[in-house]
């Protein structure tokens, strides 16, 4: 399985005894993770750990099923990506979930990050006023995503066109060159400039060739003979 790549920077301690322990599987238990969830659309953070032990009460007690909770796990899952999150989510989903809304339309969603289709992601989202509302209950959803977007272009790019960045941002104006000013970024006559990371440094690539010395004895041989 996967590893589950989000935690939030402290646990709440009742939290951590249930993901730990047996109790993770007592749906008595389901509406302390459920507000634990509520908590986290609040304050930006995403324990998907947490989150994931909710589908999986869900999944075998599906009286518990709460469609709004589903969601909000989906929506916030989507803010880790590239992580995978989303699809571990996903994974525990019955089949008639997975094929239905809002869960179709939030893979369309994914499907155009992980394609690094930013420019469609944003025309679908902006589109659609039904996202606009599946994502309202997780508080800076916009800003998460221009995040994750962010540092991708900045594991790919040393610099960018700024009408570029403008699409895949879906900033304009002050707000796109304040974002900019935020990343550590630079943009002069039209580009931006991204400092020099390990991820987007170009890499000299050194070719040997491996020739043992019997094979290069009968190279010569061959030589000489000819």
């Amino acid at each position: 399985m996967a590893r589950v790549s989000n935690t939030p920077a402290s646990r709440p301690e009742v939290i951590q005894s249930l993901i730990d322990g047996v109790d993770r599987y007592n749906p008595d238990n389901v509406s302390i993770l459920e507000e634990y969830l509520a908590t986290q659309c609040t304050n930006k953070e995403c324990d998907s750990m947490a989150n994931l032990a909710i589908l999986k009460l869900y999944q075998f007690n599906l009286h518990l099923i709460n469609d709004q909770v589903v969601n909000n796990i989906l929506v916030k899952a989507l803010t880790t990506l590239p992580e995978p999150d989303f699809n571990l989510c996903l994974y525990l989903l019955n089949d008639q979930m997975v094929t239905e809304e809002p869960v179709i339309r939030l893979v369309a969603l994914q499907d155009l990050l992980e394609q690094a289709r930013y420019a469609d992601f944003w025309k679908a989202y902006e589109g659609d006023d039904i996202y606009k509302e599946l994502t309202a209950e997780v508080l800076g959803f916009e800003d998460s995503i221009r995040a994750n977007i962010a540092n991708a272009v900045a594991m790919t790019f040393q610099s960018i066109e700024l009408a570029s960045l403008e699409k895949y941002i879906h900033l304009k104006g002050q707000a796109l060159s304040d974002f900019i000013s935020a990343q550590g970024w630079t943009e002069a006559n039209g580009v931006v400039s991204i400092p020099v990371n390990k991820d987007n440094e170009a890499k000299t690539t050194v070719l040997t060739e491996n020739i043992k010395f019997e094979q290069l004895t009968k190279i010569i041989g061959h030589s000489n003979d000819a």
